[in-house]
């Protein structure tokens, strides 16, 4: 807690020093007991205020906050309802002369003071307001401040009540259409099956990453000791890679990346494809373990993944991730992957890895133009063709323009 005189009390401290000064110098009592009597109003106070402080003793004060919607995606309005109780008759006195003020980082108050509406009640107090999440992260909001004035106006305190929550911000989505005759054409269905399944369990493959384990045949994986699936249970959907190449700069080409490859794995994961997310930061040795089921708690396993990107510190870094992400998708074997990209303008040994990628996978890349000059759009045209020629269906884009535009027109694109 913390306490300090106001303009009222600062003058009468001072009053009284000046009055216990003048008094001792004539001698006079009388003017020393009113200097002692101004002294003592601000001490005495200053005392119980610190007395009844609401954080601390017996009678504290309890706080509880709710956050609603939590997580929430970029630009959604959160609301927060703050509870201060009070558990006993000493703690409701204490909370009769409270003030309140809530705290929040700036990417939730834009850097300005929250507007909030406060219901009293006997034993409980509720401050109601709402932000705006205008940023992709984790931000935190709280604690609350209180702030209380003695009786004589003298002394102020402000402490803080309860913990600080988090907000979890989601990068913004938007939803994308999924043609299956596009992203898997007629010759991928011929090799995949159709969708109604097959009564016939006879043709036996091994398990691959990415494989439904509802197909999973689990009498012959007993027999033979590692698990095997049904090769001809016709109602698979062939895995998907959502590869992002994460820019030199923040701001808009960032953000702009991160949230069309959510979109991106979104929507395939909707349409009833497993999916991962690669960054090539955090690709590791084993790789990274695809998210199958079309609910909420899948859809959230993707998004968690997009909170802590950052942009990239060197092109030689960028390339680096991104070898490393291509290796390990060249290496998967997942059988037939879609492989969905959002790239920069890519070197010679980049170019060289991802052109591996389409000897196995499908390969849909979207190529961003991250600079205004006449030699980075050259180098964006210039890993267009490059991708092209390898087997990719590339297209360039521009960071801020619309991801279903893009989108569209990355689907419309040919070999």
């Amino acid at each position: 807690m913390r306490l300090r005189p106001t303009p009222r009390g600062w003058g009468l401290a001072g009053a009284g020093l000046a009055i216990l000064g003048l008094g001792t110098g004539m001698g006079s009592t009388d003017l020393v007991r009113i200097a002692l009597l101004a002294l003592l109003c601000v001490g005495g106070a200053a005392a119980v205020v610190a007395w009844r402080d609401p954080a601390r003793g017996r009678h504290r004060i309890d706080v509880d906050r709710v956050v609603m919607p939590n997580p929430v995606h970029a630009g959604s309005v959160v609301g927060v309802d703050v509870h201060i109780r009070a558990r006993d008759s000493g703690a409701r006195t204490r909370l009769a002369g409270l003030k309140f003020a809530e705290q929040a980082a700036t990417e939730l108050s834009a850097g300005k003071p929250l507007k909030a509406r406060v219901v009293r009640e006997r034993s409980e107090v509720t401050v109601s307001y709402t932000v705006e999440a205008a940023r992709r992260g984790r931000w935190p909001i709280g604690p609350l401040v209180v702030t209380r004035t003695d009786v004589f106006g003298t002394v102020t305190s402000s402490a803080t009540l309860g913990d600080s929550a988090e907000v979890t911000v989601w990068p913004a989505v938007v939803a994308l259409p999924t043609p299956s005759d596009v992203l898997v054409g007629e010759p991928d269905r011929v090799a995949l099956g159709a969708r109604s399944p097959s009564t016939d369990d006879a043709s036996l493959r091994d398990y691959r990453e990415g494989d439904d384990l509802r197909r999973v045949h689990w009498s012959s994986s007993a027999r033979r000791g590692a698990l095997m699936v049904r090769s001809d249970e016709r109602a698979g959907m062939r895995p998907v890679s959502v590869l992002m190449d994460l820019p030199l700069r923040g701001g808009v080409p960032l953000e702009w990346t991160i949230s069309a490859g959510a979109s991106m794995a979104l929507a395939m994961l909707d349409a009833g494809h497993p999916v991962r997310m690669l960054d090539g930061a955090r690709v590791s040795a084993a790789g990274t373990p695809f998210v199958h089921a079309r609910t909420d708690s899948a859809r959230g396993a993707l998004l968690d993944r997009t909170l802590d990107l950052e942009s990239t510190r060197s092109a030689g870094e960028a390339e680096k991730h991104l070898v490393a992400a291509a290796h390990m998708l060249d290496s998967t074997e997942a059988g037939g992957e879609i492989v969905l990209a959002v790239l920069g303008a890519l070197g010679p040994k980049a170019r060289e890895s991802l052109a591996h990628v389409v000897d196995t996978a499908q390969g849909w890349a979207m190529v961003r133009t991250d600079g205004v000059s006449a030699a980075q759009q050259q180098d964006s045209e210039h890993t267009v063709r490059a991708l092209r020629r390898a087997g990719w269906r590339a297209v360039a884009v521009t960071p801020g323009e619309d991801v279903v535009a893009a989108w569209t027109r990355m689907l419309g694109s040919v070999r």
